[in-house]
Formats: structure tokens, C-alpha cells, sequence
């Protein structure tokens, strides 16, 4: 089997994943269940989430609704202390280059947007229904770029490719602590909706009992007070057990921008 703790897995937070990961692994092989000794960082998170043998993994939201190819099981839900979040939720902030005159989202018809996926919920999801409220049921920018992730999506703003991104509240922290320079020279010019955070997820053919193994050893290492600095480093302050359903209203966003003649990021 596999895990993956990729979604957030700055450089600098490497070394607590891998620590908050052996302690879940130590702790599964003590109960009988088999568990990879290490992270696979040698595959994209979406390849991950596809693995049929997936043990342990970070999804994002709306993809875990949206994607009808993934076949997931919600394992539990974490809660970070970033500012702005309340537990077990995060917003987006919509980031300009702060030498930009523009003051609110109008202002940026017709110009550049850049996305991290097209199925992010931070990136995408969340920004659409921003959008939705501004467009006039018409194309809004005059063109959306595809960056591969949040942060390379700050610099896209910072190097002129695009003019406006939507970065999750959790990445905008990591980079404020560990890269800041990534954020020299942006603004905030507007905050998202909150939505539930990225839940840690397991394939739907993962047996019951490991789910509530999983379950237990989540609640228990997000506790340990050996693990009190890996957990600093990844902004984690508990991991509650949790079913999808929360999810739905992230599919209810995407409808809910369509019906306001906005269906897609454009």
C-alpha cells in the first residue's frame, strides 16, 4: 500500500510529514496492519488518489465530489491554526500584485487569472464562486492560466503572467513562514467563502477495520506530545474522524455558480 501527505509538504514541513507519517505507520504495524515505511513523493497527489492500494492520502475537496474516477472513503478531517480558519475549515485569499491600483474583484475583468488546477476547490472552486457574483453571466477574464500549484500560482502574480490568484489560507501561511519572499510584493484583495478542509482520505477497498484503525491512530498522534513539533510545522492542531458528506456543499458551489450563469472559471 501506499501513503501520501503531499498537499501540504513545503521543503521546510518534509521532515514533519515524515515524522507524523512513521509515527501512523509505527503505530498501524503495532495493531497487525501493514503499512510503507515511508511517503511516496515519486507520484503526482492525483496519481495517488487514483492508487487502488492507497492506505493514507490528503485530498482535495472538490475533486473528491467532482471526480467521478476517484473511488475515496473519507478517513477524518484536520484542523490548522492559520488566521482566518475556523475548525476544520479555510478560505482562500485572492492575491494582486500590491502595485496594483485595482480595488475589488471587478476591477480585474479582462485581466489574467492564474489557477493552481482546474479542479481545485481553493483555487478554482471557491474563486468561481467569487466570480459568479461579478460576472454577468459572461467571461470574465481574458484568459486563466494553469500553474500546478498555489505557489507557483504567487509567483505567476509576482512575475506579471497573471494578475489574480485564489491561494488557500494554509499554503499563504507556509509560504509567509518558510519561503516569504514568495509573497513580497502581493495583497489581499478579497477572502473566499470557508469551506471544509482537505480531508485525509483512504480507497474505497480499504477494509473497515483498518478505516477505524486509521481513525484512532489520526486522533492519537495529533496528541502525542513527541509529535507537538512536526504538528507546529504543519499549522495541525487536531485531526477529527469524519464521513464525505461534508463534501457535498462544495458540489452545491460549483451548481450554485452555474445557476448565476457562471459555470466554469473564465
Amino acid at each position: 500500500m501506499i501513503a501520501s501527505l503531499g498537499m501540504y509538504d513545503h521543503p521546510a514541513q518534509g521532515w514533519a510529514n515524515d515524522a507524523i507519517w512513521s509515527a501512523i505507520a509505527a503505530r498501524l504495524r503495532a495493531r497487525g496492519i501493514a503499512a510503507p515505511v515511508a511517503l511516496d513523493r515519486t507520484r503526482s497527489v492525483e496519481d495517488s488518489w487514483h492508487a487502488p492500494d492507497l492506505l493514507l492520502a490528503q485530498c482535495c475537496g472538490y475533486p473528491l465530489v467532482a471526480d467521478t474516477s476517484l473511488d475515496l472513503r473519507v478517513v477524518a478531517v484536520p484542523h490548522y491554526d492559520v488566521p482566518g480558519c475556523a475548525p476544520g475549515r479555510h478560505v482562500s485569499y485572492l492575491l494582486v500584485r500590491d502595485v496594483d491600483d485595482a480595488k475589488d474583484l471587478a476591477a480585474f475583468r479582462g485581466r489574467i487569472a492564474a489557477i493552481n488546477a482546474p479542479l481545485s476547490n481553493t483555487g478554482a472552486n471557491l474563486f468561481r464562486d467569487m466570480l459568479a457574483d461579478v460576472a454577468d453571466a459572461a467571461p470574465f477574464f481574458a484568459a486563466v492560466v494553469t500553474t500546478g500549484s498555489h505557489r507557483q500560482s504567487a509567483f505567476a502574480i509576482r512575475a506579471g503572467a497573471a494578475d489574480i490568484a485564489a491561494i488557500d489560507a494554509v499554503t499563504y501561511a507556509a509560504l509567509g513562514r518558510y519561503e516569504p519572499e514568495a509573497l513580497t510584493g502581493l495583497r489581499t484583495v478579497a477572502v473566499t467563502r470557508s469551506s471544509p478542509t482537505l480531508p485525509f482520505v483512504t480507497a474505497r477497498a480499504t477494509p473497515m477495520e483498518t478505516v477505524a484503525a486509521l481513525q484512532a491512530i489520526l486522533s492519537d498522534v495529533v496528541r502525542d506530545p513527541q509529535l507537538a513539533a512536526a504538528r507546529a510545522a504543519l499549522f495541525l492542531s487536531d485531526i477529527v474522524p469524519s464521513g464525505g458528506h461534508r463534501y457535498a456543499a462544495l458540489l452545491g458551489l460549483a451548481r450554485d455558480a452555474a445557476s448565476r450563469g457562471y459555470p466554469e472559471l473564465r
